[in-house]
């Protein structure tokens, strides 16, 4: 049986750590790899460079929306294509394990179901802004 009194709790720490990651992932963008990188990433993968930059912003808004708690069940829910996407066109070929060379699809996997278990789950303790139509 699940605890009313302690899994809202677990659910927001389980937002936070998703929201921390997705801001950690904007900021390797931006600060290491750089926009100019990013871009040229992204069209080496066959897409528009300006996508590299759509997918930087948009992590860093939905890191910032998660650990708010802002509409958490819906952010985790437009995320997890970014993740199918990491998986589909840049760690497929390097195996299922992400200690394989250049990372393996193991990590954004489960970083994806995170995602779908969170909107699943609820938007948690302390959440500033509940996702209204989802049940």
């Amino acid at each position: 049986m699940v605890s009313q009194k302690t899994a809202p709790y677990g659910v927001l720490m389980l937002r936070v750590l998703l929201g921390g990651l997705f801001l950690a992932h904007a900021a390797l963008k931006y600060f290491v790899f750089t926009p100019q990188g990013t871009e040229k990433f992204f069209v080496s993968l066959g897409l528009p460079g300006e996508f590299g930059l759509v997918i930087m912003a948009l992590e860093a808004v939905a890191g910032c929306m998660l650990i708010l708690g802002l509409y958490a069940r819906l952010t985790a829910l437009v995320m997890i294509p970014d993740l199918l996407g990491a998986i589909v066109l840049v760690h497929w070929q390097n195996g299922f394990f992400f200690d394989n060379p250049n990372g393996g699809w193991e990590y954004p996997l489960v970083w994806a179901v995170s995602l779908l278990v969170l909107a699943l789950l609820g938007d948690g303790a302390l959440a500033m802004k509940r996702t209204p139509w989802l049940p």
